[in-house]
């Protein structure tokens, strides 16, 4: 081999362990954020960490029994779990990353319901300046919402009133002004 070539193989071969430090280095700092603490928490990190961050694992919100479906599938995937420690993994996920408690309803007026079902509902499909320019009475605000049902919005009936009130008091009718 030539010492040029020899040369090159060698800037070649720092230049590729200086990328893989770099690698490293970069994917360190920017390393997930750890499991919380609790029994099982050492199983999860050596047997479910070494493929996912655990940013992965606890984004996650599931039952008791789609985590018991969910350890199954990385068995069948190929993830080197027994029975025991399954278990194990089963009740610290579930624990730590059980399904968010829905929050209790406020008692809102028929007025801010309607806001709420047009925030939810009619913004998944129509910008607010759409809305803004029909300026329709009660009766053509209740056809147009009949119609966006017919079309497949999912507007049940308890919220058809409240959406119509809403949408007569903030998209109504403008006020006649006198011509001078």
């Amino acid at each position: 081999m030539s010492k040029r070539n020899s040369t090159l193989l060698k800037l070649a071969l720092v230049a590729m362990i200086f990328a893989a430090g770099v690698s490293l280095n970069w994917q360190s700092s920017f390393a997930s954020q750890d499991l919380p603490p609790g029994k099982g928490v050492e199983l999860a990190n050596a047997k479910c960490v070494t493929c996912h961050e655990a940013d992965l694992i606890m984004a996650q919100r599931l039952t008791k029994q789609g985590w018991t479906r969910e350890v199954e599938k990385m068995v069948r995937w190929g993830a080197s779990v027994n029975d025991a420690e399954k278990a194990i993994l089963v009740d610290y996920f579930s624990e730590h990353f059980a399904p968010r408690k829905a929050a209790q309803p406020v008692a809102l007026s028929s007025t801010e319901r309607g806001k709420q079902v047009f925030e939810d509902k009619c913004l998944l499909c129509h910008e607010v300046d759409l809305v803004e320019q029909q300026r329709l009475g009660k009766p053509g605000w209740t056809r147009e919402v009949e119609k966006m049902v017919r079309w497949g919005a999912t507007v049940t009936d308890a919220e058809k009133e409240p959406l119509v009130e809403y949408l007569v008091s903030t998209y109504g009718p403008r006020p006649l002004v006198p011509k001078k």
